[in-house]
């Protein structure tokens, strides 16, 4: 149970509980062979307490200057931001944000939710709030609806909702999910992007999570069902 919750290997999960590490509902334990209902399982490891969850879901407003990758180049990586355990239990990114973007960003170890979620198929609609170096005109805005044409893509690509929120800033909602596309989009469209941030994926939204930058936290039932429903079940 301990290493499926990414304390470590079975040997150091086994030295943990015989050392006195780890109580279980409660109740101190030093027998590693003892069972356990994992059902609702709440323990604690080094007095930190722990819910037992056999997958994770995870909401997190990331930060600037961070890659969405478990094997970061040029700077820290999104896994810096979460417990340790997380790492041992192979949590990772749902799709990517560029190391400059901010926002929203979804993580798991459940294969098929991250499958789900990153299928263009699913059409999960995304929100991104982006700022401009030349101002929003409707011109702007009328070319992201009616779509644009990008190197490399045999379709014009088109914003689902796209609206100007202040002279500098836009709101656009894509389904496609394509590399760096609102910042290629706007590109195309004749202007640039200088900042940009994920508000929403399908429901959920970002200020509904009430997240500083850098923090994250377990989706419940409700928030899921916000996502694909196909992934939340």
């Amino acid at each position: 149970m301990l290493q499926s919750q990414g304390f470590g290997s079975r040997k150091w999960c086994r030295q943990l509980v015989e050392d006195g590490e780890v109580t279980v509902n409660g109740v101190a334990v030093d027998d590693y062979r003892m069972t356990v209902d994992t059902e609702g399982l709440a323990f604690t490891v080094f007095d930190e307490e722990w819910t037992y969850r056999a997958h994770v879901y995870i909401a997190l407003n990331k930060p600037p200057d961070i890659e969405c990758s478990r094997k970061p180049s040029h700077r820290p990586g999104v896994l810096t931001l979460l417990p340790e355990q997380f790492t041992w239990r192979d949590v990772q990114p749902v799709g990517r944000l560029d190391h400059d973007t901010t926002g929203l960003l979804l993580m798991s170890d459940d294969g098929a939710f991250i499958h789900a979620q990153s299928s263009p198929r699913r059409h999960v609609p995304k929100v991104y709030v982006a700022t401009t170096h030349e101002p929003v005109t409707d011109e702007l805005v009328a070319r992201l609806r009616e779509g644009v044409k990008l190197h490399d893509e045999n379709e014009t690509l088109a914003a689902q909702r796209c609206e100007r929120l202040a002279p500098h800033e836009l709101e656009i909602v894509l389904e496609q999910g394509k590399y760096h596309q609102v910042k290629r989009m706007l590109a195309a469209a004749g202007n640039h992007c200088s900042a940009l941030r994920r508000t929403a994926i399908g429901g959920l939204t970002l200020a509904s999570l009430e997240l500083d930058e850098g923090e994250w936290r377990y989706l419940d039932d409700a928030q899921m069902s916000l996502l694909v429903p196909e992934a939340a079940a």
